[in-house]
């Protein structure tokens, strides 16, 4: 069930929030691009955010190259899949929230640069109230706190739609990162909140991010819009 958005531009916009928890990759991909081909074909759609956890697994974007993964694909116990996003090699598991957002820039700014900032922004101010400190670094897309990179980003955009987005490494495992080079960034660690904030969970998080999206993006969340068996 898709809600209109009114032509008034100084109306609130809406964005469907879906919060399906532990989630195969492949399973996700499909919402994903679901949500952007009925963006293309009813432009009045709602906007989408999915935050959820996935099973492990490996992605790269489209133009990754693979001398920055440490292992054979073909012969992977781990699934791998090559992506339409942006970037290197990453790492998802249980305890790294992903966030991704389908949305049509058109009802907000039509410049990349400017939404890889304020993807930025959300896990910035999300994890703000914990005490740490989010911090960017020039030349790179993501964020990091005392130098290890908790926060990765990759998207992609068709017309102007968004898919793909970000992740948050709240308590994963980090020993997966060990067979890849994270991003294609070999001279920075990778992080998680635990290190700061033992026993957190993404349970602890998860709210504190969708609020932290709903004012950066000035979006209003509908949780109760479109259910995972609508996908």
């Amino acid at each position: 069930m898709a809600m209109k958005l009114s032509s008034n531009p100084d109306s609130s916009r809406f964005c469907t929030l879906l919060e399906p928890g532990l989630t195969p990759y492949a399973t996700a991909w499909g919402w994903q691009r679901s949500h952007l081909a009925r963006l293309i074909q009813q432009p009045e759609s709602a906007d989408v955010l999915m935050l959820l956890e996935h099973p492990p697994v490996y992605t790269l974007g489209q133009g990754a190259t693979l001398d920055f993964v440490k292992f054979d694909i073909e012969q992977s116990a781990v699934p791998v899949h090559r992506v339409e996003r942006g970037g290197e090699v990453t790492y998802h598991c249980p305890g790294q929230l992903v966030g991704y957002p389908i949305l049509n820039l058109r009802r907000y700014q039509q410049d990349l640069h400017w939404y890889l900032r304020q993807l930025e922004e959300v896990l910035i101010r999300a994890i703000a109230p914990l005490g740490l400190t989010g911090e960017r670094i020039d030349g790179l897309t993501g964020v990091w706190v005392e130098g290890r990179k908790v926060g990765a980003i990759g998207v992609k955009v068709s017309r102007w739609i968004t898919m793909h987005g970000f992740s948050l490494n709240v308590c994963p495992d980090l020993s997966g990162f060990e067979a890849i080079v994270p991003c294609g960034i070999g001279d920075r660690p990778v992080g998680r909140l635990a290190e700061w904030i033992p026993g957190i969970s993404v349970a602890d998080i998860q709210g504190a991010i969708a609020q932290a999206f709903a004012e950066v993006f000035e979006v209003q969340l509908q949780p109760d819009g479109i259910t995972v068996k609508d996908l």
